[in-house]
């Protein structure tokens, strides 16, 4: 969702970025080298990141990450929340949806230990990082019109994982190639796929006009 993430620092909105893990082990990254990809990234797409300090391979819905992600929203006070999508054979994908739901929830209790004060996340939606031989069947696809570049060059930033790593190198293509696509079915340059499994609010007034979307 990198273009999503540019759109929004560009107009000004404060986007954290939360790092449930280091991401490692990997086969040719390090703890510190992805540490400094990552400050890279952040830093092409105009915005903060926060180390969560989980377990990667083994990230768990449990009480103790519940609390450590919960105090992060409570301090943080995001508006949304974007999570990976629940269903996934990557496990670390799987246990961290859950618990980006569980730790949302969590976020808004009274009389407990959790730093800060409760807060409630108005609105939580999942974007595509899967490790399923599927197609996303999205209910929200957002324009990323001039900021496919930026997404391209945030995602190269990591260069241990989609340049030195050669069986990796043809990812970066394909999420091009997704973007045209998704930008395709709305009639824009490019976009982004997102799941939302809540009822979200629209003003159809504020909708272009029937006849300006393909058919």
């Amino acid at each position: 969702m990198g273009g999503t993430i540019a759109r929004f620092a560009v107009a000004g909105h404060e986007v954290t970025l939360v790092d449930m893990t280091n991401g490692e082990p990997t086969p040719y990254g390090t703890p510190e080298l992805r540490a400094s990809e990552a400050a890279t990234a952040a830093k092409i797409l105009g915005v903060a990141r926060v180390p969560l300090g989980l377990t990667n391979r083994g990230i768990v819905n449990d009480l103790r990450s519940r609390a450590i992600l919960a105090g992060a929203i409570r301090t943080l006070k995001p508006h949304l929340i974007f999570a990976p999508h629940p269903e996934d054979v990557h496990p670390d994908h799987v246990a961290a949806s859950a618990l980006i739901e569980g730790a949302r929830f969590a976020a808004k209790y009274t009389k407990s230990d959790l730093p800060g004060e409760p807060w409630i996340v108005r609105h939580l939606f999942h974007y595509y990082s899967i490790h399923l031989r599927s197609i996303p069947a999205p209910t929200i696809l957002a324009d990323t019109t001039g900021h496919a570049l930026t997404k391209r060059n945030a995602i190269l930033a990591y260069a241990s994982q989609f340049v030195v790593n050669q069986r990796n190198r043809k990812v970066v293509d394909w999420l091009d190639a997704a973007g045209i696509y998704f930008g395709s079915r709305i009639g824009v340059e490019t976009a982004e796929a997102f799941y939302s499994r809540e009822c979200v609010p629209i003003d159809f007034a504020m909708l272009p006009l029937l006849d300006e979307v393909p058919g």
